[in-house]
């Protein structure tokens, strides 16, 4: 049952209201621009899951004595506001979109206090794999990351007997020729891909630390191997199929093998971490 008072309610209300009013036309300017694009269209789903795993703790929330946390919650609450005006006024979506990360966890302070931030702050942690990473690291991290994918990649298929040739990010195979793009090997799906393995983990209810540190570092070059196999996937049925196939529906199915070929390798890894630590998931409550 709710402990919440009137007055801890209407304020709730009014939070609520007040980030609806705030956030609502920053997602409408990245549904017609960044999630639009290959490379960032994983924030609506990112942001969906965050509300679902917030909307989880609906209970335990409701359940918890408020003992607010002014101090801390109004400080945070300001910095939130403070990275949402200037994030907004500049057109930084940075710290337009890191800002309700900060406004959720200052509101939450300020009406259940430390107890009601460690219970979502899983969530909140979530909610940073939406935030649009700045492009000059986007391209910094990329650019080598795309000529990693295409140098195993091409090796691969030419010691499987097919005639492939490689020229910077440019694969030939056959007649035809492909640019690995960014959405193929670059940062953003990498950053995906961690978000899907940190999901994974929390679904699991793993309670030791070493266990998920390593786990999540691992991810790293689990998700490099699922790119270097898209790009195989499409390179292979461009030179069977012609390139009209390569770069129709086929291409974006690729995109659908990038992930589950991680998610079976995730899942290969994390039965081998069971013979280090062995039997230490935690129930659900």
């Amino acid at each position: 049952m709710s402990t919440l008072t009137r007055e801890d309610k209407g304020l709730l209300g009014l939070l609520l209201l007040g980030f609806a009013a705030l956030y609502l036309p920053t997602y409408y300017e990245l549904s017609r621009t960044v999630w639009a694009s290959d490379e960032q269209g994983h924030g609506p789903i990112i942001l969906a899951v965050a509300l679902w795993l917030l909307y989880q703790q609906r209970n335990a929330l409701l359940a918890l004595t408020p003992r607010p946390a002014y101090w801390a919650g109004a400080s945070v609450f300001l910095l939130a506001l403070a990275l949402y005006a200037f994030g907004r006024s500049q057109s930084i979506y940075l710290f337009e979109v890191s800002s309700q990360i900060f406004l959720l966890a200052g509101g939450t302070l300020l009406l259940l206090g430390w107890r009601g931030l460690k219970l979502i702050w899983f969530p909140l942690f979530f909610l940073i794999f939406m935030v649009p990473l700045p492009e000059v690291l986007v391209t910094a991290v990329t650019t080598p990351l795309k000529s990693a994918v295409s140098a195993v990649a091409s090796s691969l298929l030419y010691w499987g007997g097919y005639p492939v040739g490689r020229a910077g990010v440019i694969l030939t195979v056959g007649q035809y020729q492909l640019l690995v793009a960014d959405a193929c090997a670059g940062l953003n799906s990498m950053f995906t891909l961690e978000a899907l393995g940190m999901l994974y983990m929390k679904l699991m209810n793993y309670t030791s630390a070493g266990r998920n540190i390593t786990l999540a570092l691992l991810l790293v070059p689990i998700s490099f191997v699922a790119n270097i196999v898209r790009v195989m996937v499409l390179v292979l049925v461009t030179y069977h199929f012609g390139d009209a196939a390569g770069q129709g529906f086929v291409h974006g199915f690729a995109g659908m093998v990038l992930f589950l070929v991680a998610l079976m390798i995730m899942v290969v890894v994390d039965k081998l971490l069971n013979l280090f630590w062995p039997g230490n998931r935690q129930g659900k409550s």
